[in-house]
């Protein structure tokens, strides 16, 4: 496998590339499924997600809430826009820290690449100052946190 790349475009744009040794089908499910959500989607050691909840059709709307065990947590909110299964979500989502961050609008695409899935984030941020406090969290590491914990369960 290789690790999470990510990259930024213009000024409001972060693409993230990460390869999955599992069919599209098996990573676009767990990125649906809240059984499964709940098992990778913690981000760095110690976290959990005491809420999972996801209703992915069009329309559809997502809340993800995380804690550390040391009284610190956020959650994320989100709306679905259009699912195309096993190859495309398109969703806008919300951080809130506790206050709510400006919506950032993410396409996630799962295409098969050899034996394995390359699946691409592409965020649009509001901004560019939006999108430069967002980088400044230390996401990247979280995901790939994330990710890897993904692939033990695939």
């Amino acid at each position: 496998m290789t690790k999470m790349t990510l990259k930024t475009e213009g000024d409001t744009h972060v693409v993230v590339n990460r390869r999955f040794a599992a069919s599209a089908e098996a990573v676009y499910r767990a990125h649906t499924e809240p059984a499964i959500i709940r098992k990778w989607l913690l981000g760095p050691e110690g976290w959990t997600m005491p809420v999972c909840l996801n209703d992915p059709r069009p329309g559809g709307t997502f809340r993800y809430e995380w804690a550390n065990g040391n009284g610190q947590g956020f959650y994320i909110t989100g709306r679905y826009l259009a699912l195309d299964p096993f190859r495309r979500i398109v969703h806008v989502e919300r951080m809130h820290l506790p206050d709510p961050t400006p919506e950032n609008h993410v396409e996630t695409t799962f295409e098969p690449d050899g034996d394995g899935t390359l699946m691409t984030i592409r965020m649009t941020l509001p901004d560019a100052k939006t999108r430069k406090e967002m980088l400044a969290s230390g996401m990247e590491h979280g995901m790939e946190a994330s990710y890897v914990r993904l692939e033990t369960i695939l």
